[in-house]
């Protein structure tokens, strides 16, 4: 019982991982832009070799230093854990660095220490990046373990510009005595104790360091750094007060949020958008030109002298992000693809994709889902002779989605290329079709109701609608494109088939 107490505070069970799967790619697209895995190897005071990864931007300025944020995971965690932060810091600019601590993870060591060792190559990662010119300011981000080892370093290290502290444990003995009455272990106090000093007697023996020493209460008032602190209200392994207390007793600028959830689960997005404004006041991230974090493959566009590139990068970046399917876990990391669509080739494909939100309109798309060359008499026939087969058989096409977009929502709707049958086949939904078809009563109620003149009229008049708004959704592509490229105003031209160029 004793032996499984120990091995519970200095050797959880270890993750073992395979960083190629687990871990972001190498380079990897996330909201439009590119980034990089940086995987490096530092090695502690104790002389064990520490795996870390830096996720940054594929593009850097030589004379732009970005903030940077350690993320220190708990102690049956690693650098994985760091995927989440990931997503949530690199669009803000501000790079993430995360380090398997020793004895966690794919790193050195046997025993983990609940922080007292973790803060030293804690201290390692933040030396590393302090040599880093393109590194300005450092924050810490901890949870569990990695909350405790981020105090006390922090109580040691007054230039790390701010920490997001969650779940922390007050200090190691207290919780320890607090576990046994959560478990309802049906011991004697007195029995408790002195179970507890033999487990004191064995850590320090094995993992070198004594439980008593490990108290953040008595650091916190003397700990002046902006501190964000989190922890979940149905917490029964590290219970709420423990944050409280910390809070209550810590000495600079902090705030706390509270959140439904035990210790493992998955934090609100809620948290997440706290801790990212805390880490834009508190890090201050510059603005990276748009035109250095993407490299596009411009084709045969020419861009001319007069050219907006903000506008005309938002554009395209909206464009490729359609093209996305971004996120957030762990493993879903590995499933990103790099967008090497050319700029020509994705305003192409926009431009000639519009949303019919028509019934029984599919057959007005030809195999490409564009508009097929049919005049209003074709279409007249066709129509009536799709009517009968449809009146015994009901079919649904999918609907456009619009969200993709992000800010560039008003150029249209777009494809996210996935090709029929694939394994992307679940999110159809953001293939631009025909928008689902009537019910079979509806169309038979339509069939028996509308006169055959009538029913010419209102094709003819819904013929006239599709070119009318392919046409605006047209000249809104070609607006923006002509205030991106400085292009004189000028008619567009129609060719035969109705495409426009």
């Amino acid at each position: 019982m004793i032996e499984q107490f120990v091995n519970f505070v200095i050797r959880p069970p270890r993750s073992e991982y395979n960083p190629d799967q687990y871990l972001w790619e190498t380079e990897f697209m996330l909201a439009g832009r590119r980034y990089k895995r940086l995987d490096l190897e530092l090695t502690n005071a104790r002389g064990h070799t520490l795996k870390c990864s830096h996720y940054v931007p594929a593009f850097i300025p030589e004379t732009t230093a970005l903030p940077c944020v350690i993320y220190c995971h708990g102690n049956s965690g690693c650098r994985a854990d760091a995927n989440e932060a990931a997503v949530i810091l690199l669009p803000s600019n501000i790079t993430v660095f995360t380090l398997d601590f020793s004895g966690s993870g794919l790193s050195d060591g046997d025993y983990v220490s609940l922080g007292w060792h973790e803060k030293e190559d804690l201290k390692c990662a933040v030396s590393f990046l302090r040599t880093n010119k393109q590194v300005s300011r450092i924050g810490v981000w901890g949870r569990s373990m990695g909350a405790v080892t981020s105090l006390l370093y922090g109580a040691e290290d007054p230039s790390i510009a701010g920490m997001v502290l969650d779940s922390a444990f007050t200090n190691l003995y207290g919780l320890m005595l607090e576990l046994v009455d959560v478990y309802k272990i049906r011991v004697p106090k007195f029995t408790v104790k002195m179970a507890l000093q033999y487990m004191r007697r064995t850590i320090q023996k094995r993992a070198k360091f004594d439980i008593m020493d490990l108290n953040v209460v008595k650091l916190a008032p003397k700990t002046f750094i902006p501190a964000l602190f989190g922890h979940g209200l149905n917490d029964m392994f590290i219970q709420p007060h423990h944050c409280d207390r910390i809070h209550e007793a810590y000495g600079g600028d902090k705030s706390i949020v509270k959140f439904e959830g035990d210790h493992n689960s998955p934090r609100p997005q809620s948290y997440y958008d706290s801790v990212s404004i805390f880490f834009y006041n508190t890090l201050r991230p510059p603005q990276l030109p748009a035109s250095g974090s993407n490299k596009l493959h411009m084709g045969a566009l020419k861009v001319g002298t007069m050219t907006n590139e903000s506008l005309f990068f938002e554009i395209i970046n909206g464009l490729r992000a359609a093209r996305t399917d971004a996120g957030s876990s762990s493993t879903d990391a590995h499933g990103f693809q790099n967008a090497t669509t050319s700029v020509v080739e994705l305003l192409s494909e926009s431009a000639n994709q519009l949303s019919i939100k028509n019934d029984n309109l599919d057959f007005l798309l030809d195999e490409n889902h564009n508009l097929s060359g049919m005049d209003g008499g074709s279409v007249g026939q066709h129509l009536q002779d799709k009517t009968s087969r449809h009146n015994e058989e009901s079919c649904s096409y999918t609907s456009s989605n619009r969200e993709s977009w992000g800010r560039c929502s008003s150029l249209g709707a777009a494809s996210d290329g996935s090709p029929p049958g694939g394994t992307n086949d679940k999110h159809e939904n953001m293939t631009v079709k025909a928008l689902a078809t009537p019910l079979r009563h509806e169309q038979r109620k339509s069939t028996k109701s509308t006169p055959p003149k009538t029913k010419e009229k209102k094709i003819h008049a819904l013929w006239k609608k599709l070119k009318r708004e392919r046409e605006e959704m047209g000249d809104s592509l070609s607006q923006r494109l002509r205030m991106c490229l400085g292009q004189s105003r000028h008619r567009r031209t129609q060719s035969s088939s109705g495409q426009r160029l």
